[in-house]
């Protein structure tokens, strides 16, 4: 184009001025390559050692966490009553005013029977307030998971299958079971 002949691609790559340029070029990225690795590798070294710090630490949080877990569940555990205990003091205490009362004065029956209703309500009151419910199935049908039946007995008023007579009452736990109630179960009249 500039007058010149075109050289062939063969001939332009061994131009020596262009074999010098990439000579050099390649002397000094050789130079530069053990500052390079010894750069890198330092860098690598130092997040390696970064890399294992975060882990030490990582470790130790979860240990903490599992120790913390397990004081709390032996904290739960051992203070668990420490609500219902505190409520229940109110109900002996009753208790042992009516005992005092007893033995301080001629009391009479009709007296030591209000206070007895006092306390029981007041004792129902206190597990009603932590969850504890009464099962108390009379006239309702018999359920197994709820009753259990001590008798059958023949009945002209209620309906067989139904619950006659409770002589225990059931407990449940904000829906679990504590205790069935013991019932007598109606069966067909003879």
């Amino acid at each position: 184009m500039n007058g010149q002949p075109e050289r062939p691609a063969a001939e332009a790559e061994a131009n020596p001025d262009d074999l010098t340029l990439e000579k050099n070029t390649a002397e000094s990225s050789d130079s530069d390559e053990p500052e390079r690795d010894e750069l890198s590798l330092e860098g690598l070294k130092e997040k390696a050692e970064e890399n294992w710090n975060l882990y030490l630490r990582a470790v130790a949080e979860a240990e903490n966490v599992r120790k913390r877990a397990v004081r709390d569940v032996e904290h739960a555990r051992k203070y668990s009553f420490e609500g219902i205990g505190k409520e229940m003091l109110a109900v002996v205490d009753s208790l042992e005013m009516g005992l005092a009362a007893t033995t301080a004065t001629d009391a009479g029956i009709d007296t030591l029977r209000q206070g007895s209703e006092a306390t029981l309500k007041l004792l129902t009151t206190t597990l009603e307030r932590f969850g504890v419910t009464v099962v108390d199935p009379e006239g309702e049908p018999f359920d197994p998971e709820l009753h259990e039946a001590i008798s059958m007995q023949p009945s002209d008023n209620a309906e067989p299958g139904s619950v006659l007579k409770v002589i225990q009452k059931g407990y449940s736990l904000n829906g679990r079971l504590l205790r069935p109630a013991c019932v007598v179960v109606a069966a067909e009249p003879a």
